[in-house]
């Protein structure tokens, strides 16, 4: 047995919630739907995530200091930086649990848009939701996979973006990590189309997500200006 199939109670009941939508609005708007419901409820987690996130890069200055300064003493390094996290009410690990929580969601997602079931029978826009770029034969059928390609690569360019204003990690090759954004496009091209629509779907979620939690502060008037 996979390690996915483990999942498939899970994937069973995620089929029948899609399929009851799908008796109400098309098929490839059950899976939009869907998956908005399923990231909607990730939400509380991907706000710790954030907040762990701001933390250790709040906190990462200090840290690197004690480094330099206990350079050679791990002890002293342990227990300052020990000390600091107590002061700070933080942890070096704070969020990473809500963001590691949230992959078996994504493998539910994954398998049930990616093994063979009715609801990969369905259609959007002519093309069936099972099938994948390489068996597509007319024109029609690849423009669609052409519309979800751009799409993909439309928002990997909004987070390739975002990561260029990011300062880069000390680290051989850091700069090709910002090119990990057009990773799903490279994804997509893997999987059918029911797939590459959840794709696309929770790409756009985790780029306006990321965006709203991630924002600058707005900034409040002094006094002399108020």
């Amino acid at each position: 047995m996979s390690v996915l199939a483990v999942l498939d109670p899970v994937v069973r009941l995620a089929h029948d919630a899609v399929a009851a939508l799908a008796t109400v609005v098309p098929t490839a708007l059950a899976i939009v739907l869907f998956t908005v419901a399923v990231r909607l409820a990730l939400h509380p987690l991907a706000r710790s995530a954030a907040r762990g996130e701001k933390a250790r890069a709040r906190l990462a200055p200090r840290i690197e200091e004690l480094r330099r300064t206990h350079k050679g003493r791990p002890e002293k390094l342990n227990a300052a930086l020990a000390e600091l996290y107590r002061t700070e009410q933080s942890s070096p690990f704070s969020g990473l649990l809500a963001a590691f929580a949230q992959i078996p969601f994504f493998s539910v997602m994954y398998r049930l848009f990616t093994t063979p079931n009715d609801l990969l029978g369905h259609r959007l826009a002519g093309v069936p939701l099972g099938l994948h770029v390489t068996e597509a034969h007319s024109a029609a059928q690849l423009a669609v996979f052409g519309v979800l390609y751009a799409a993909l690569a439309a928002v990997g360019y909004v987070n390739f973006r975002r990561a260029a204003r990011t300062p880069l990690p000390a680290a051989p090759g850091a700069a090709v990590l910002r090119y990990l954004a057009f990773g799903t496009v490279v994804f997509a091209a893997f999987v059918p189309l029911a797939a590459g629509l959840y794709l696309l779907t929770t790409s756009v979620w985790t780029s306006a997500e990321r965006a709203l939690l991630h924002r600058e502060p707005a900034l409040q008037p002094s006094p002399a200006l108020a």
